[in-house]
């Protein structure tokens, strides 16, 4: 399963109900004239989401969870039971999440709320990819996907990801988190080929 942390303005609707509504952008689209719609998978290669990519998945359609930081301890919604919807817009993945009257829920909005949160993130599976290149990066683009979560995370990673719960629904500039994020995913990814790097080289030393 990938994660990428993508999305939108995202903000609190009250219904007429009482119930607090997050609404937002799990995923955007990729735009030629916004670099911030792509994803850095290494140096020299991105990642784009074609429009179509989540077409099969909300057919079908998958039954996807609303989650805070891609943990299933912390559900704010499903698409099953109805408290979680998503549709495809010319921005992207849009989301609606009926916060529950939870501990959990309520932090969520508060912080939210707060300016805390300022990203959303979408989990999934790759169906169809397609590699192509645009100058001199390499391109991985989403064609299709089998979808898993969507909801609010701490770090986005792509530059237009935003979350804003404010009533007055100004974007927050979510660039630098992106970084943030990037930053962790390179270091894991450098930890893990010092790790497989170590371990091959006690193999050989066992060997010899």
């Amino acid at each position: 399963m990938e994660r990428r942390i993508t999305g939108g303005e995202c903000r609190i609707e009250q219904r007429e109900d009482g119930n607090r509504v997050a609404v937002g952008y799990g995923a955007v689209f990729h735009r030629a004239d916004d670099a911030g719609t792509e994803y850095e998978l290494w140096d020299g290669a991105v990642e784009r989401i074609d429009p179509g990519a989540f077409s099969e998945a909300l057919a079908r359609p998958d039954d996807v969870r609303g989650l805070y930081n891609h943990q299933s301890d912390h559900l704010l919604g499903r698409m099953s039971a109805g408290t979680l919807r998503l549709a495809t817009d010319a921005r992207g993945l849009r989301y609606e999440i009926d916060l529950p009257d939870t501990q959990m829920g309520r932090d969520v909005a508060t912080s939210i709320e707060r300016g805390d949160l300022t990203g959303s993130s979408f989990a999934f599976v790759p169906s169809e990819t397609a590699w192509s290149r645009d100058g001199d990066r390499e391109v991985r683009t989403i064609k299709s996907v089998r979808l898993y979560d969507v909801g609010p995370v701490t770090f986005p990673a792509y530059g237009s990801a935003s979350t804003s719960l404010r009533s007055d629904g100004e974007p927050i500039d979510a660039r630098s988190e992106r970084d943030d994020w990037q930053y962790l995913e390179r270091e894991a990814a450098r930890e893990g080929r010092d790790r497989r790097t170590r371990a091959r080289l006690l193999e050989i030393d066992l060997r010899s």
